[in-house]
């Protein structure tokens, strides 16, 4: 069944090529499709398309169809062309012609349309959800740690003296401001295009404004040429915030790889979560932060795949973007999968104590001793000048203490400060309106 079937089907070898992998990701979108002809049908009868009668016995099946898909047992039948069609297929088989009616007033165009924007609305908020418990280990053993000094590095050469507080409390920072990007890439998901048909709106006098609320937006995309042009620019958008939260996730992972190197020494993991080598008995490989690494810089590429994929088409649908699904979908799983397996490493690490006496480290300690110059009343570059000279004739000598106060230093991380603000970004989420608007759709 294919919803633009005329008197004669495409070539077989056309049919198999168009498709692609669509059926498999329209699986993605099932429950959204639904939730998308809910609020339509809503719609419909209230400009008067449908009959109130009608309308009832749409609902019905279509919450029917709602709560096979939550319980898994919804499928894709081999002869249906894609999710649209296998939903009013449903509904035909089991309304007759009542099933006909819920096409009226839009096209495929902008039902794929809020369908991914539903799917990728939802599909954020999870991964908020999942980014918050990583952030709150990370503050955790940045504070519980934060005593336990750690070389810092410039260039690889050793720097200056940090902290494993510093160090937990950098990655939770990060993911402040890769929350910033995540509410913005929602807040241009959380907006319908449900109304804009094949992209220059509808005949029907229908009322967008309506289907808006239902479905729980913040507000419409307007223009309905720009609604469609929006399909490839909010994936490419997504992409990106996906892309930021990766690239926190991949840095960490090389720290704790190297780390975690015979030559380094900071840190180590029970056995069982590090792999072996079949011929050398001594082996505890970091798998899972190289895998980590590998699949948050693939992730990392996404915003470029999806850019190229879109680069030079005019306005109006293309079917280039089907593609652009079969890359993006499955990328939320795997991004989550990786913060919980990132989740499962550091809540199991095992930090070095007083890897800053050993002698090899002292030059972390330079600028300490500058710095205590200059307290004294020595001039900064004369103060850095001695400093250099002594190291230069080897008669170099430190302390292993350091004071540092300012505001996110060694001894004053801003925890409390760094949690105050994901915590306002999160709440400027409408996640309890769409909730709700949900919950009466489906209800």
């Amino acid at each position: 069944m294919k919803l633009w079937q005329k008197d004669k089907a495409s070539l077989k070898e056309v049919e198999i090529f168009t498709v692609g992998k669509d059926r498999e990701m329209d699986m993605y979108l099932a429950a959204f499709d639904v939730l998308g002809s809910l609020a339509h049908i809503e719609m419909l009868e209230s400009v008067g398309l449908l009959t109130k009668d009608e309308l009832s016995q749409l609902q019905k099946e279509l919450k029917n169809v709602f709560r096979q898909i939550k319980k898994g047992e919804f499928i894709l039948q081999d002869d249906v062309e894609d999710i649209h069609s296998q939903v009013e297929l449903l509904l035909t088989q089991k309304l007759g012609d009542i099933g006909k009616k819920i096409h009226s007033a839009r096209s495929r165009n902008d039902q794929v349309l809020v369908d991914i924007k539903l799917f990728l609305r939802n599909e954020l908020e999870e991964l908020v959800k999942t980014i918050q418990s990583f952030f709150e280990l990370l503050q955790s053993q940045s504070e519980k740690y934060k005593d336990h000094l750690l070389p810092g590095y410039t260039h690889l050469q050793l720097a200056m003296p940090s902290s494993f507080g510093l160090w937990f409390g950098a990655y939770a920072e990060s993911l402040v401001d890769d929350m910033l990007t995540i509410k913005a890439a929602y807040d241009v998901v959380n907006k319908n295009p449900l109304g804009s048909a094949a992209g220059y709106g509808s005949s029907f006098p229908i009322n967008r404004t309506l289907t808006t609320k239902l479905l729980g937006f913040a507000d419409l995309n307007y223009n309905v040429v720009y609604a469609q042009m929006g399909r490839g620019k909010a994936e490419r958008i997504v992409a990106q915030s996906l892309a930021n939260v990766a690239d926190t996730l991949a840095k960490l992972s090389m720290d704790a790889c190297l780390y975690l190197n015979q030559n380094f020494g900071f840190i180590s993991f029970p056995v069982e979560l590090t792999t072996g080598s079949s011929i050398m008995p001594h082996k505890k490989n970091p798998d899972v932060f190289e895998l980590i690494r590998s699949y948050c810089n693939q992730i990392k590429a996404l915003p470029n795949e999806i850019m190229l994929m879109t680069t030079n088409l005019p306005s109006g649908y293309h079917r280039d973007l089907q593609l652009l699904k079969e890359h993006l979908f499955p990328a939320f799983k795997t991004l989550k999968n990786c913060i919980e397996m990132a989740g499962l490493m550091l809540s199991n690490i095992q930090v070095k104590e007083n890897i800053l006496a050993d002698d090899k480290y002292k030059f972390l300690f330079s600028v300490e001793e500058v710095n205590k110059l200059v307290n004294s009343g020595t001039p900064f570059r004369d103060a850095y000048k001695k400093v250099g000279s002594d190291i230069e004739a080897d008669k170099f000598t430190y302390t292993t203490s350091v004071n540092h106060t300012h505001e996110g230093s060694i001894g004053n991380l801003g925890t409390a400060e760094i949690k105050q603000q994901l915590e306002k970004i999160i709440a400027s989420f409408p996640f309890e309106n769409v909730k709700a608007a949900i919950t009466k759709l489906v209800s």
